[in-house]
């Protein structure tokens, strides 16, 4: 998915909770073609928490028959992209000619590195009868001596995801390692990202070891040292204490965070790096045509003007 630079003024809300470091409102931006997402990062008041750079919540929606989300080809670099859905289906397809159908509970991961594209677009099977519609995407910024690997593809499906369940809690872990399990995926640097659900009068504790750390509230209401979050919302967390959860109601979120990178990122729309000068390099390319094409697509994004 494509973003740009905002000047609008990014929100949080005011907490007494003394472990919170920031509470973000996610913005809504319309992205076109009637598609449109909630925005947490980055925030003005944060850019990262542990690597992740961007945090896209799109939907509930619902397409009706016919119609669908087509996110035409467009490119990445020093960044890794997660599409993860709660419903729906996604179709991928990258200039390393990775074709793959994204479905709830899966985890797909796309490295850009130096550079990739792709496009996300609804299957031909949902788009003749419609369908709902509800997920993130995330991206995670790449350390600076890594921002120029080769670009890659990781897919791993529902079934093969540790989950970890107990009374009124149920967690799948997408990366990295909580609540005993440890996920299957590659990682070029230490992060870690869970779905977490809760029924109503049940606790969670978010690990303190990881260096930074947050939860995103999908939907639902917890409670956290006496106070309440209810969704959507990104509550960031300071480093060291110890948090437990309480879900008021059923609630749906994810934990997420990891090791924070070695400095600040540049971004414009699609592209992340350390420097500015490999952005204009990308814009360039992209604009030139030069990079790698995705294979049975016949449309692209143009470069901002």
């Amino acid at each position: 998915m494509s973003w740009l630079p905002s000047s609008d003024p990014v929100l949080g809300d005011p907490t007494s909770c003394d472990a919170l470091e920031l509470v973000v409102v996610p913005r809504v931006r319309d992205l076109g073609d009637g598609f449109s997402v909630r925005r947490a990062l980055p925030h003005g008041r944060r850019q990262m928490v542990g690597p992740f750079i961007f945090f896209d919540h799109f939907g509930p929606m619902q397409f009706i028959a016919g119609k669908g989300m087509d996110v035409r080809p467009h490119p990445h670099i020093g960044l890794a992209t997660v599409t993860y859905l709660f419903d729906g289906h996604i179709m991928h397809r990258d200039s390393n000619g990775n074709i793959q159908e994204i479905m709830p509970g899966a985890m797909n991961l796309m490295t850009a590195g130096r550079g990739i594209a792709h496009s996300e677009r609804t299957p031909e099977v949902q788009r003749a009868v419609g369908q709902k519609m509800l997920g993130l995407q995330s991206w995670i910024a790449l350390p600076a001596d890594r921002e120029e690997i080769a670009p890659d593809f990781q897919h791993y499906d529902a079934t093969r995801l540790p989950v970890v369940t107990d009374t009124g809690f149920s967690a799948r872990v997408i990366a990295g390692s909580a609540f005993g399990a440890t996920s299957p995926v590659g990682m070029v640097s230490p992060w870690f990202y869970v779905e977490v659900t809760l029924d109503a009068g049940h606790t969670a504790p978010l690990d303190p070891d990881h260096e930074e750390r947050a939860i995103y509230l999908v939907d639902g209401t917890v409670e956290i040292t006496g106070e309440r979050f209810e969704g959507p919302r990104l509550l960031v967390f300071r480093p060291g204490d110890r948090i437990t959860v309480r879900a008021v109601e059923p609630t749906r979120m994810m934990f997420l965070g990891g090791t924070a990178l070695e400095g600040p990122r540049h971004i414009w729309w699609n592209f992340v790096s350390s420097r500015k000068e490999r952005i204009e390099d990308a814009k360039a390319d992209w604009k030139a045509g030069r990079f790698a094409h995705v294979p049975g697509e016949h449309e692209f994004i143009p470069l901002p003007e």
